[in-house]
C-alpha cells in the first residue's frame, strides 16, 4: 500500500523500519519539527526524522496540521492509509479522512485502559501486571477508535519506563506489519465502555517524592518517571534527583523520611527504599557510595 507515516520519538522508529522492510510504499514521513537541545540549544531532528532522511524518505515537519496548505499537501499524496505512532500532534478530521482507508494508530496500551499521553508510565505507576499494544482506527476522540488487533505483554518485575518502552516499541512494529498484511480480513471492534482509564500527561510535580507513601509506590515512581519528568526530593535546600532505588522492608515505627543507615536507606510510610543512584543539580549521576562522600543528607528527608 501507499502510506504516510506520522511519528516523532524513538518509540516509533522500529515501526517505520518494519513497514519499509515489509515492502510498503512510504510516500512521506511526518514528524514534529526539530527542537533545541543541549547547552548550545542547537536544533536537533527527531529520531523518526533522522531515520527517514538517512533512508532517503521524504520528510515534512509542520508545526501544526491546522493550516489548509498543509492539509492540501497531505491530501495530494494519494494515500491508501496513514500510520501514526506517538506523533504528538492532534490530527484534524481533514487529515483523518484523507487516506482511502483512514489512519491507524499504534497505541502502547491495551485499550480502553490508558487512553492518552503517557500509557507506559501510568501502567507502571498503577502496578499493572500486563500491558500491550493496540492497533486502532483513528477518529476524532482521544484514543476512542475501534480496535483492529491487540498484542499483550507481561510487565516484568523491575521494569522501567525505558525498558518497557523498548519492549512495546518492538511489539508495536510487529503488530502494525501484521495489521497491514491482514487489513482486508480484520474486523474493527468497538472499544468496551467498561475499563476506560486515562493516561494524563506527566507533570514535573508528580516526580516529587512523598516519603509518607509506601516503598512500593516510591519504587514504581522511580521506575516510571525517569528520565522524564524525573524523580526528586529536597535536601539542605537543594533539589536531588533519585535515578535508581531498591525496595526494602523497613523498621516499624521509624518516621517517614528518616535516614536509616550509611547506605542511604530511607524509611517510607510502609517499608523503606535504598537510594542507589542520585544526581545533584548541575552534576553527573553518581552511585550512592560516591554521592555520600560529597554530600551529606540530613537525618530526616522531607
Amino acid at each position: 500500500m501507499r502510506l504516510a507515516f506520522l511519528g516523532t520519538p524513538e518509540f516509533a522508529v522500529p515501526a517505520l523500519d518494519a513497514i519499509a522492510k515489509a515492502g510498503h510504499e512510504i510516500a512521506c514521513v511526518y514528524s514534529q519539527p526539530p527542537r533545541p537541545a543541549g547547552r548550545g540549544h542547537k536544533l536537533v531532528a527527531s529520531p523518526v526524522q533522522h531515520w527517514a532522511e538517512a533512508n532517503g524518505l521524504d520528510v515534512r515537519t509542520p508545526a501544526s496540521l491546522k493550516d489548509e496548505a498543509v492539509r492540501e499537501a497531505f491530501r495530494n499524496l494519494g494515500l491508501d492509509l496513514a500510520v501514526v505512532a506517538a506523533y504528538g500532534l492532534i490530527l484534524p478530521r481533514a487529515i483523518l479522512e484523507a487516506p482511502k482507508h483512514g489512519c491507524l494508530n499504534i497505541h502502547a496500551s491495551l485499550l480502553p485502559r490508558w487512553r492518552g499521553a503517557a500509557p507506559i508510565e501510568r501502567a507502571i505507576l498503577a502496578d499493572d501486571a500486563e500491558t500491550g499494544v493496540t492497533i486502532m482506527q483513528m477518529e476524532a476522540g482521544l484514543d476512542t477508535g475501534p480496535m483492529l488487533l491487540t498484542e499483550r505483554l507481561a510487565i516484568a518485575p523491575g521494569a522501567t519506563a525505558t525498558s518497557l518502552t523498548s519492549e512495546l516499541s518492538a511489539l508495536g512494529a510487529h503488530a502494525i506489519v501484521r495489521a497491514l498484511a491482514e487489513l482486508a480480513r480484520l474486523q474493527p471492534e468497538p472499544q468496551p465502555a467498561d475499563g476506560v482509564t486515562y493516561a494524563a500527561k506527566l507533570t514535573r510535580e508528580e516526580g516529587r517524592i512523598d516519603w509518607g507513601r509506601s516503598a512500593g509506590e516510591i519504587d514504581r515512581q522511580v521506575r516510571a518517571l525517569n528520565p522524564r519528568p524525573g524523580v526528586w526530593f529536597e535536601a539542605s535546600g537543594e533539589r536531588v534527583k533519585l535515578l535508581r532505588a531498591t525496595q526494602l522492608p523497613g523498621p516499624a515505627g521509624a518516621p517517614p523520611g528518616t535516614l536509616l543507615d550509611d547506605e542511604l536507606t530511607v524509611a517510607c510510610g510502609e517499608g523503606a527504599v535504598r537510594l542507589t543512584e542520585l544526581q545533584r543539580a548541575g552534576k553527573a549521576a553518581q552511585p550512592a557510595s560516591d554521592f555520600r562522600r560529597g554530600f551529606t543528607l540530613p537525618p530526616v528527608l522531607t
